[in-house]
């Protein structure tokens, strides 16, 4: 919903600032790449130059005013990047080939070099120097879903001999170099939130060690929170990840048993996001130790209000069911939104 050229729009602004007068806590918008290099959609909204700080400055007001928080998710594509909206060649951890997929097709990507790793991490800094301007409460890193940092940190994608590829420590040494020199702009008291993936539903990916192994190498850099997800577009273009439907209180929280791990090895809070639709399930995340806090997306797109209503006394859970319809109309061109709105279910 940004412009053509990644800038913020009135409808944008709008879709967001209505999540956090919904009662939600802490917003965190759609992703913004760091580097033009590093888009994987039409009107993504950017953060990769100075210009782009009075519109994010906008945004950053007006959910303040409606009585939230805000931090900015920042990402590189990497291999999913699509050159036909960057102008460029795709880049990532290591040579991939062009891929054709039920859904859309991959174009392929070499492998980055030392020079393209060292303008990543660049991006980043000055992305974050960026956010800070605008007045965003925290930044989050995004290293889930099949993005750049995600390809590092999954043998599916990273198949390097040097220092970022093989075991664990290598492969999320770009990551931790990222948040080293992030920090350094922004100072100690600037949270610093990293997204990462704890599985990618996939042959090769991610194992839930190296999940956690990683989770603990990014909490001693200083990170302040880590939220758990799961899933990269590659797989859903193949057409192997397809999350079962919630349809009762058991399908809910795809990852609440590495979260309890994690939350019980680490020192920084945990956020579970990924399946959770109902108060009930969320109450008890938390109360059992699961959790420190839930990030909820798609129900938000449902139903902006959610929370609101469930601060009411209307407890009844989200009617999201999690078909990833609000993710397909963006692939189709078309502003992100719930396809089921209006619609009664069967």
């Amino acid at each position: 919903m940004a412009t053509e050229d990644g800038f913020m729009t009135g409808k944008l602004k709008d879709l967001i600032v209505n999540v956090a007068k919904g009662g939600v806590a802490l917003v965190i918008p759609d992703f913004a790449p760091v580097l033009k290099s590093g888009q994987t959609s039409i009107r993504q909204p950017g953060i990769y130059r100075d210009e782009f700080i009075p519109g994010l400055s906008s945004l950053v007001d007006a959910v303040h005013a409606a009585g939230s928080k805000i931090v900015i998710q920042l990402v590189h594509g990497g291999a999913h990047s699509v050159p036909e909206l960057t102008g460029v060649e795709s880049k990532g951890p290591s040579d991939m080939p062009a891929t054709a997929g039920k859904f859309r097709a991959f174009p392929g990507c070499r492998e980055m070099t030392q020079s393209d790793i060292d303008s990543i991490v660049e991006g980043y800094r000055l992305a974050a120097i960026r956010a800070k301007k605008a007045g965003f409460d925290g930044i989050q890193l995004h290293c889930a879903h099949g993005y750049l940092f995600s390809q590092f940190l999954s043998p599916f994608y990273n198949k390097r001999a040097d220092k970022y590829g093989g075991d664990i420590a290598n492969r999320t040494r770009v990551i931790v170099d990222t948040c080293q020199q992030v920090r350094k702009e922004v100072g100690n008291n600037y949270p610093i939130l990293v997204k990462m993936n704890v599985t990618d539903f996939q042959d090769g990916g991610i194992s839930r060690d190296d999940a956690l192994q990683a989770a603990a190498i990014l909490a001693r850099t200083g990170i302040d929170a880590i939220e758990l997800s799961g899933g990269t577009g590659w797989g859903m273009v193949l057409g192997d990840f397809n999350l079962t439907p919630m349809r009762t209180v058991k399908d809910e929280g795809y990852y609440r048993d590495t979260a309890k791990s994690m939350k019980s090895s680490l020192h920084i809070p945990v956020i579970l996001t990924g399946g959770i639709r109902s108060y009930q399930t969320s109450e008890r995340f938390v109360q059992d130790g699961i959790t420190d806090y839930i990030g909820l997306c798609r129900p938000l797109i449902r139903e902006p209000g959610l929370i609101n209503r469930w601060k009411s006394g209307d407890k009844r859970a989200s009617e999201c069911v999690s078909d990833n319809g609000c993710g397909a109309v963006v692939q189709m061109g078309k502003d992100f939104q719930c396809v089921r709105l209006g619609q009664k279910e069967s």
